[in-house]
C-alpha cells in the first residue's frame, strides 16, 4: 500500500509560539546543552554516560575500559539527531561546533571496513555479528544514520551521512538475502526505519532492500536467535522467548502485539516505511490488525504502552496496571512514530488521535518542565511509601532524574520535540490534511504553488484554531481540519462566514474552495471537561473514571488533594471548571469539582471493623499528566473511584 500522503518537512513548518513554541525553544537552548554535558560524564549527581568516552577509547584518543550498555552509542546518536534538528530553527555555532567534532570522532573509530561500534570495537572485538539477541549492533547502527540523515537534511555537509552510507554498505556485504551472507536480524528492531530514511535522503535502492529483507527475515522458522548462547539471558525463560523480540511468527503472520514494547514500536514503524515505500499491501493489512490490538486492548489512556516490568513488555489483552504500569516513555515516543506513518499511509483521524494522545501524555510525562529531569517509566497511579517498599515496584521512580545508565529515553524525547514540526501537515494531491495543532507556519507545496498558512492557537488549553491563507495568486485546494474523536461538537468559519460542513468518514472536514492570499479559517473546538471509564474488561479500571480534557489527561496529586487519592470519590454527574492558572506549573488549565473522601469512624486501632464508612465532601483539584510531579512529590492517580 503506498504511501497516499506525504508529510511537509519540519524545515518547512515553523513552531512560533505557544505550548509546543516553548518546549522546543527550551529543549534547544537548554536541554540540548544539557544533555551533551551528560553525555560527557560532567553533570554533577547524575549517573554517568561514557558515552563519548566510549568513542575517544575506540578512536585511539584515550585509553579505558569500555562503560555501559552494549547499546550505548545509540544514546549519543539520538542526542545527535535531536542536535541536529534544533539548528533548524534555533541555529546555535555551539552546538553545530560539538556536532562536528563529534562526526570527526565517530570518523576516527569506524573501523576501515566501515563497521562502527564502541563496543564491539573495544570490549568484544572477537564478537562482531555473534550476539543479535542482546548486541543491539544493528540497532545502534539505525540510530546513526538516523541522526546522520537529520543532520544531512539541516545543514547540508555530507560528512556524517556518507560515514553511514559507509556503515550501511558494509552491513549490505555482510547481511542480506544472497548466497554466502548471514540470514538475521536484530533482536532490537530500528534498523529498519533507519534504513528507509537513508533511502529517502540518499535514493539508494539498497538501503531499502535491506530494511525489507530485515522484515521479510523476522519470525522465520526456525528462529536464529535461539541458536545464540545470549538468547533469554542464557536460560529458559518465557517472559523473554521469540515473542519478546518479535519473532515468533513471520512479520505478515501476526496479528496482536507481543513482547518488548519499544521493540515493537520501532519494528511496525519500520514495516509502515517498507509497506509505503514497496506497495505491500498484505504488510500494510498486517499493520493493521496489530493497530487494533493496541489501541483498543493494550494501551493505557495515557498512550502508554507495556504493562509488565520484567521485559518491560506486552502482556494480554486489557492487562493495564496502574500503579506497577512500565508505560516507558520510549514506548510511547514510538507509537507516534507509528501512528504518524499509518496516518500517511490513510489520513483517518483515529491514526491522528493516538498520535495526539501518546505525545502529550505518554510521551511528555517522561520530561520535567525544566528539561532537566527524565521517567523512564510513566504510572498511572504512584504511592511513594509503596514504590519504595516493594520488590514489585522498584521500577516506579517517584521523581524524575537527572540522567540513566541505560538513557535512551532523555535523548528520544529532546529528537520528537525539535522534529515536531514534521507531524503537523500532510499533502495529498491538492489536499493539505492538518493533524496536530499548533501556533505556527507552514511553507506548503500543493497543485504546484507555494502556499503559507499562518496558525495562531493557544491549542490544547483553549479549541479556537485559525488559519491565514498567503499565496501569489488564487489557488484551489482542499483544507483538511481533523475534528478530534474527543471533540463533542465544533463549529468553523472562513472569512468570517460559518459553514456548514460536515465531517468525512476519516474525520477531517474538508474545506474546499479558491484560496485568495489573506483569507483565512477558523475552528472551534469544544474543550468540555470529559469523564473518561475503561472497558470493563480492564480489571485495574473497573469502577473508575478518569478525567480528560482536549487531548489532555488529567490526573491527581498529594500536592493538591493531600494524601490517600484512593479514598477520593467523584460522581459521574460532577461538575467541573477548568480554568487557566498562569502560575501553575508553568502556566497550565486547571479541573476543579466536587467530590467526596471516604473516612471511617474506627473504635479500635484493628484494621477491620464492622462500622462502615463514611463520606465527606471535598473538592477535588486534576492537573495534566504530563506535568505531575514538577513540585514536591506525593501521591498521584488518573483513574479515580467512581460513585454518586
Amino acid at each position: 500500500m503506498k504511501r497516499k500522503s506525504n508529510p511537509v518537512g519540519f524545515k518547512n513548518v515553523q513552531i512560533t509560539g505557544g505550548f509546543w513554541g516553548g518546549r522546543i525553544t527550551l529543549v534547544s537552548e537548554k536541554v540540548i546543552p544539557y544533555q551533551r554535558d551528560a553525555l560527557n560524564d560532567s553533570v554533577p549527581g547524575a549517573e554517568p554516560s561514557h558515552a563519548v568516552e566510549n568513542f575517544r577509547i575506540a578512536a585511539g584518543l584515550s585509553k579505558g575500559e569500555f562503560k555501559g550498555f552494549p547499546f550505548q552509542d545509540s544514546d549519543l546518536a539520538k542526542w545527535m539527531e535531536a542536535a541536529s534538528y534544533s539548528l533548524a530553527h534555533h541555529p546555535n555555532a555551539s552546538i553545530e561546533k560539538a556536532l562536528d567534532e563529534l562526526i570527526d570522532l565517530m570518523a576516527k573509530a569506524q573501523r576501515p571496513d566501515g563497521y562502527l561500534n564502541t563496543y564491539f570495537t573495544v570490549a568484544a572485538p572477537d564478537k562482531r555479528w555473534t550476539d543479535f539477541s542482546g548486541g543491539h549492533e544493528l540497532y545502534s547502527a539505525g540510530h546513526i544514520f538516523e541522526a546522520a540523515v537529520a543532520h544531512f537534511t539541516v545543514t547540508g555537509k555530507r560528512s556524517f551521512i556518507d560515514l553511514a552510507g559507509r556503515y550501511a554498505d558494509y552491513i549490505i556485504s555482510v547481511i542480506g538475502p544472497e548466497k554466502g551472507k548471514m540470514k538475521v536480524y536484530c533482536g532490537h528492531p530500528e534498523v529498519e526505519l533507519a534504513l528507509c530514511k537513508l533511502y529517502r535522503a540518499t535514493g539508494e535502492e539498497r538501503y531499502l532492500k535491506l530494511a525489507e529483507f530485515f522484515i521479510d527475515e523476522r519470525g522465520k522458522a526456525p528462529v536464529f536467535l535461539k541458536s545464540e548462547p545470549t538468547f533469554s539471558n542464557g536460560k529458559k525463560d518465557r517472559w523473554l522467548d521469540t515473542d519478546y523480540h518479535q519473532a515468533h511468527l513471520p512479520i505478515r503472520e501476526q496479528t496482536t502485539a507481543e513482547g518488548h514494547s519499544v521493540r515493537a514500536m520501532y519494528l511496525y514503524s519500520g514495516m509502515a516505511d517498507v509497506a509505503a515505500e514497496t506497495g505491500d499491501v498484505r504488510l500494510a493489512s498486517s499493520l493493521r490488525r496489530i493497530w487494533e490490538n493496541v489501541v483498543t486492548r493494550r494501551m493505557y489512556v495515557t498512550g502508554g504502552l507495556g504493562s509488565q516490568a520484567y521485559g518491560e513488555r506486552f502482556t494480554i489483552d486489557y492487562d493495564l496496571p496502574n500503579d506497577t504500569a512500565y508505560a516507558e516513555t520510549c514506548a510511547s515516543i514510538g507509537l507516534v512514530f507509528w501512528a504518524h506513518r499509518m496516518l500517511l499511509l490513510e489520513p483517518d483521524r483515529r491514526y491522528a488521535d493516538v498520535l495526539e494522545r501518546s505525545l502529550y501524555n505518554g510521551s511528555l510525562s517522561g520530561i520535567s518542565l525544566d528539561g532537566t529531569k527524565y521517567f523512564y517509566v510513566n504510572p498511572l497511579e504512584v504511592h511513594p511509601a509503596t514504590a519504595t517498599a516493594r520488590k514489585d515496584h522498584e521500577h516506579v521512580k517517584t521523581e524524575r532524574v537527572p540522567w540513566f545508565g541505560c538513557a535512551c529515553c532523555p535523548p528520544n524525547i529532546a529528537r520528537l520535540i525539535t522534529s515536531l514540526g514534521e507531524y503537523l501537515y500532510s499533502v495529498e494531491g491538492r489536499t493539505v490534511y492538518a493533524h496536530l495543532y499548533a501556533d505556527s507556519t507552514a511553507d506548503v507545496r500543493v497543485a504546484g504553488q507555494k502556499v503559507v498558512l499562518t496558525e495562531k492557537t493557544d491549542y490544547p488549553w483553549d479549541g479556537r484554531i485559525s488559519f491565514s491563507v498567503d499565496t501569489e495568486k488564487p489557488i484551489r485546494f482542499a483544507l483538511a481540519l481533523r475534528v478530534p474523536g474527543w471533540c463533542g461538537g465544533f463549529a468553523c468559519t472562513v472569512n468570517g462566514e460559518r459553514i456548514e460542513s460536515g465531517v468525512e468518514d476519516s474525520g477531517y472536514l474538508v474545506i474546499d474552495r479558491t484560496w485568495s492570499a489573506g483569507d483565512s479559517a477558523e475552528l472551534i473546538l469544544d474543550m468540555q471537561v470529559r469523564l473518561m471509564s475503561a472497558d470493563p474488561r480492564v480489571r485495574a479500571d473497573i469502577g473508575k473514571i478518569a478525567i480528560q480534557r482536549g487531548p489532555l489527561v488529567y490526573c491527581l496529586e498529594e500536592a493538591d488533594n493531600g494524601p490517600d487519592l484512593h479514598a477520593i470519590i467523584l460522581s459521574p454527574k460532577a461538575k467541573f471548571k477548568a480554568d487557566w492558572e498562569p502560575d501553575t506549573l508553568g502556566g497550565a488549565v486547571v479541573v476543579r469539582g466536587d467530590a467526596v473522601r471516604i473516612v471511617s469512624p474506627r473504635r479500635t486501632e484493628e484494621p477491620y471493623d464492622s462500622i462502615l464508612p463514611e463520606t465527606e465532601p471535598t473538592t477535588v483539584t486534576a492537573v495534566p499528566y504530563c506535568l505531575w510531579c514538577n513540585r514536591k512529590p506525593g501521591e498521584m492517580s488518573v483513574w479515580i473511584r467512581c460513585g454518586d
